[in-house]
């Protein structure tokens, strides 16, 4: 069994073939990717296929998705042992305005931040945008 057999097993997901591919290019992007993106490179694959295998990923902490400001839904693999709940483990995005590719900036958490009474936080999501180390040139 792979690694990725195994990740996806352990997450409670039946590891089928185009699971097991779609997340294998996940990985090896390292960035986040729209569904057009992996519609391009799985283009004989069914739409709805490759849709249901991101929602499933989402559901069960594979991947999350990020709003970059751009218009179009993200997904980026999660870390092992990420939460991605509101109050447990936010993180920074970068958007390049250069070569619009979005990244996780794991390393850099979104600290919790305390609401006055009577506000419920659904959603957070912070992406900073600019020029990436690979346009910027260092």
């Amino acid at each position: 069994m792979t690694e990725i057999e195994k990740t996806l097993e352990n997450n409670g997901i039946r590891p089928t073939a185009m699971r097991i591919l779609i997340y294998k290019y996940m990985a090896e992007k390292e960035i986040a990717v729209a569904l057009t993106d992996i519609e391009k490179t799985f283009a004989k694959a069914e739409r709805t296929t490759l849709y249901r295998t991101l929602k499933t990923f989402e559901e069960k902490g594979i991947v999350h998705q990020i709003d970059d400001g751009t218009n179009i839904s993200k997904f980026a693999l999660c870390e092992p042992g990420c939460n991605c709940e509101l109050d447990q483990d936010l993180h920074l995005h970068f958007h390049c305005n250069h070569c619009d590719e979005t990244v996780c900036l794991t390393a850099h958490k979104i600290p919790h931040i305390n609401l006055p009474d009577g506000y419920i936080a659904e959603d957070a999501n912070l992406v900073l945008t600019g020029i990436c180390e690979k346009c910027s040139g260092q």
